[in-house]
C-alpha cells in the first residue's frame, strides 16, 4: 500500500514539475514575438530593402552602342572611275545621354515607394495585433469559464454525494440522485468542450508567434484588461497615426510625383553619334562623323502619350483623396460610436461583478444550507445552480463581447 502511494505521489510531482516548466507569456511578449518573427511582416523588410535597391539605378545611361561595317563600298563588279572609289571601312559609337531633370524625378519617384511599404507593414502589424489581443482575450474569457465550471461541478458532485446518503434514509427520491448525476455530467462536458476551446486558440496564437503547435505556454491570467477611451479620437487624429490613411497620403505624394516625372518627358534627350572612316584608298584620307542629337517630344503625335498618362493620373489621386475623406468621417464615426457603447457595456459587467453573480450565489448557498437541514427538496436547489450557471455564462459572454469591442476600438486607433 505503502508502495502505491509513494508511485502516486511521483506521478503527481512529475504531472506538475511539467504544469510548473509551461511558459507564461504575457500579452506584450506575444505581440512582440509577433512582430519579431511573423513571416509575413519580414517579407515587407524585404519588399523595402528591394525597392531601395531601385533607386541607385535612377541615375545610370544607357549602355553605349559600337559598331564596325563599310562605308560607300561599291558592289562586286561594279565599275570604279578611279582608286578613291573603293569606300571605306567604317567604325562607330553612339552614347544617349539622359536628361537630369528626368533622372531626378524619377529618382524621387522611387525613393517614395519604400515608405508606402513600410506603412503596408504597420497596417499589417496593426492586424496581427488585433488578432493576437483577441485570441488572448479569448484565452482569459475560457480560464474563467473553466474556473466557474469546475467549482460548479464539485458543487453537484457534493450534492449528488448528499443525495446518495439520504435516499437510504427516505430523505429523498432516486430521481433526485439521476437528475443530480446527469447534471453532473453535463457539467464535466462544459468543462471539456471549454478545455478545447483553450488548446485551439493557444495553437493559433502559437501559429501568429511562428512557433510550433507543440510548444504548449501558458497565459498570464493576472492580466486586468481596461478600457481607456482616447481623449481627442477625430478626423485630426486619425490622419496623423491610422497608418492606412497615412499609407493613402504616401500614396498621392507617390503619385504626385510620378506625374512630376511624366511631366518631364516634355524636356528632350540627348544622344551623341562618333563615326570613324578609314579609306580603303591610300589616296584618301581618314574622314570622321561627330554629330550631336536631341528628341523632340513635344512634337504633337508623340505628347500624346505622356499627355494622357498625367490626365488619367490626377483623376485618380482626386479620387484617392475623397476615399480617404470618407475613411476618416467614417473612422471617427465608427470610434465615437465604439466608446459608448463600451462605456455601457463596462457598467453593465460591474453590475454583474458586484450584484448579479453575488446575489445569485448567496441564493445557492441558502438553497444549499436549506437541503442539508432537510427544507428544501433537491430539484430546488439544481434551480438555483442551473440560474447562477446561466448567470456566468452570460456574464462571461458579455466579457467576451467586450473585450472584442476593446480590440476593435484600439485597432480603429492603432493602440
Amino acid at each position: 500500500m505503502q508502495s502505491i502511494k509513494k508511485i502516486l505521489s511521483g506521478i503527481l510531482m512529475i504531472g506538475s514539475l511539467q504544469v510548473s516548466a509551461q511558459e507564461v507569456l504575457t500579452l506584450q511578449e506575444v505581440l512582440g514575438r509577433i512582430e519579431q518573427n511573423h513571416p509575413g511582416l519580414k517579407a515587407y523588410d524585404s519588399q523595402v530593402k528591394s525597392q531601395d535597391a531601385k533607386i541607385t539605378g535612377a541615375n545610370a545611361w544607357m549602355a553605349p552602342m559600337v559598331g564596325v561595317g563599310t562605308f560607300m563600298t561599291p558592289y562586286p563588279g561594279a565599275s570604279m572611275v578611279g582608286e578613291d572609289a573603293r569606300g571605306a571601312l567604317m567604325f562607330t559609337a553612339e552614347q544617349d545621354i539622359p536628361n537630369p531633370a528626368k533622372q531626378r524625378a524619377k529618382s524621387e519617384f522611387l525613393s517614395s515607394q519604400s515608405a508606402i511599404t513600410q506603412e503596408a507593414k504597420k497596417s499589417a502589424f496593426n492586424n496581427l495585433r488585433a488578432t493576437a489581443k483577441e485570441l488572448y482575450f479569448d484565452l482569459l474569457v475560457a480560464e474563467k469559464k473553466v474556473k466557474y465550471q469546475k467549482e460548479n461541478r464539485r458543487i453537484m458532485e457534493t450534492m449528488h454525494k448528499l443525495a446518495e446518503i439520504r435516499y437510504p434514509l427516505n430523505q429523498g427520491g432516486l430521481n433526485n440522485i439521476f437528475k443530480a448525476e446527469g447534471r453532473t455530467y453535463e457539467a464535466e462536458n462544459m468543462i471539456l468542450m471549454t478545455e478545447s476551446e483553450i488548446r485551439s486558440k493557444k495553437i493559433a496564437l502559437s501559429a501568429l508567434m511562428f512557433r510550433s503547435p507543440k510548444d504548449s505556454f501558458k497565459i498570464d491570467t493576472s492580466y486586468k484588461v481596461t478600457f481607456i477611451p482616447e481623449m481627442s479620437v477625430d478626423t485630426m487624429y486619425h490622419a496623423s497615426v491610422h497608418s492606412d490613411i497615412r499609407q493613402m497620403d504616401l500614396q498621392i505624394r507617390s503619385m504626385s510625383l510620378n506625374i512630376k516625372q511624366m511631366k518631364q518627358e516634355a524636356k528632350p534627350d540627348f544622344k551623341i553619334r562618333f563615326e570613324h572612316m578609314a579609306n580603303r584608298s591610300d589616296m584618301m584620307p581618314n574622314q570622321y562623323t561627330l554629330m550631336g542629337m536631341v528628341s523632340i517630344p513635344i512634337a504633337p503625335w508623340s505628347s500624346k502619350m505622356y499627355k494622357s498618362d498625367i490626365k488619367s493620373m490626377e483623376f485618380e489621386i482626386d479620387a484617392m483623396a475623397r476615399q480617404r475623406e470618407a475613411m476618416l468621417s467614417e473612422m471617427s464615426g465608427m470610434s465615437r460610436s465604439m466608446e459608448t457603447e463600451l462605456l455601457t457595456m463596462q457598467k453593465q459587467l460591474a453590475n454583474y461583478e458586484s450584484k448579479i453573480l453575488p446575489a445569485l450565489t448567496k441564493n445557492l448557498k441558502v438553497s444549499m444550507l436549506s437541503y442539508q437541514e432537510n427544507k428544501l427538496e433537491l430539484p430546488m436547489v439544481i434551480d438555483s445552480w442551473e440560474t447562477i450557471n446561466m448567470a456566468q455564462m452570460n456574464y462571461l459572454d458579455q466579457l467576451q463581447k467586450f473585450y472584442k469591442m476593446i480590440v476593435e476600438y484600439e485597432k480603429s486607433i492603432e493602440r
